[in-house]
């Protein structure tokens, strides 16, 4: 089987060495511009059109991630970057929910137990003890339970707090309350003192995380963002802060990234920023994912992860 690699910035080098260790029978080569050679597979991030453009002989692309947006929105953009007959298929999960969900437990307990606030007095150089929240009332709410949403709810819920999911088809996990579909979109907010984003980024979720969502929120609610930037309306987060419906924020993606230095995100004190680093693809896990998937389609079995082009995950 011939596999073509493609990761900008990453040590490709190492990548190579690590899938033909899980696949000694593999002929692997890292995609350079003007390469049109045969390929059954491709193993990619973030993909120039030119790569794959034309290449009906591809039986799957393999995103080096759990979000395929950049990929399909290179379809929308440029449609047949595609081809027809590859299947799309994502990682699952790979080393990256334990990460997910250390980030976002870490992020809702330091708004708990006001941390965020303590490190302002800290700054001021204030001796002052603040009334702890309630931790019966501190309701936290995931948007998106996918393999990384119900183990972040999960981790979460381990902690006493209440917490509800909602995804797009109705779910089942032990401890959360979970609602489903646009008929229950307010209900799902309605309260809410933490709201963590984990959905796929699609055109129907695109700017999701917007004014009228917040108002639904309890008062003095928190954000945590950790799956695209696309989903937030920036300027809504700024006059919510401004406005008191939000306390504070915790975003790890962003539409530009890096987000720029004259961004009003890096002069906000109640924002905190961090490098879209919240779950990194882990190569070992990867490898190995990506190897045995292989391994299955290579023996005429269905694998998981494959992407419907029509949802968008």
């Amino acid at each position: 089987m011939k596999i073509l690699f493609y990761m900008p910035h990453a040590d490709a080098a190492a990548w190579l060495h690590d899938f033909a260790r899980a696949l000694p029978e593999a002929d692997l080569r890292e995609w350079q511009p003007g390469d049109t050679a045969p390929a059954d597979f491709a193993v990619v991030w973030r993909p120039p059109h030119e790569m794959l453009a034309g290449r009906d002989d591809l039986r799957a692309i393999f995103n080096l991630g759990a979000g395929v947006d950049a990929i399909l929105a290179l379809e929308h953009e440029r449609p047949g970057t595609l081809p027809r007959n590859a299947q799309l298929i994502r990682l699952e999960d790979t080393g990256m929910g334990p990460q997910m969900a250390e980030y976002v437990t870490h992020a809702v307990l330091r708004y708990l137990r006001r941390f965020d606030e303590y490190q302002a007095l800290q700054n001021e150089r204030r001796w002052h003890v603040l009334d702890p929240h309630q931790r019966e009332t501190f309701t936290v709410g995931v948007l998106g339970l996918g393999v990384l949403g119900a183990q972040v709810a999960q981790a979460v819920a381990a902690f006493g707090m209440p917490v509800r999911g909602y995804s797009r088809g109705a779910r089942q996990i032990d401890g959360i309350t979970t609602f489903a579909g646009a008929a229950q979109f307010d209900a799902f907010l309605d309260g809410v003192k933490v709201l963590v984003n984990l959905l796929p980024h699609t055109p129907d979720t695109r700017d999701v995380l917007n004014a009228r969502t917040f108002s639904k929120l309890a008062r003095g609610a928190y954000l945590i963002n950790v799956a695209r930037g696309g989903h937030l309306v920036e300027a809504d987060l700024l006059d919510a802060l401004a406005s008191g419906q939000l306390a504070a924020a915790t975003l790890d993606v962003f539409r530009e990234e890096p987000l720029p230095d004259d961004h009003p995100f890096w002069q906000a004190p109640r924002i905190t920023i961090t490098p879209h680093m919240s779950a990194l693809t882990l190569r070992e896990e990867s490898v190995e994912q990506v190897a045995r998937k292989i391994e299955a389609l290579m023996r005429g079995e269905t694998v998981g992860g494959v992407v419907s082009l029509e949802r968008g995950y």
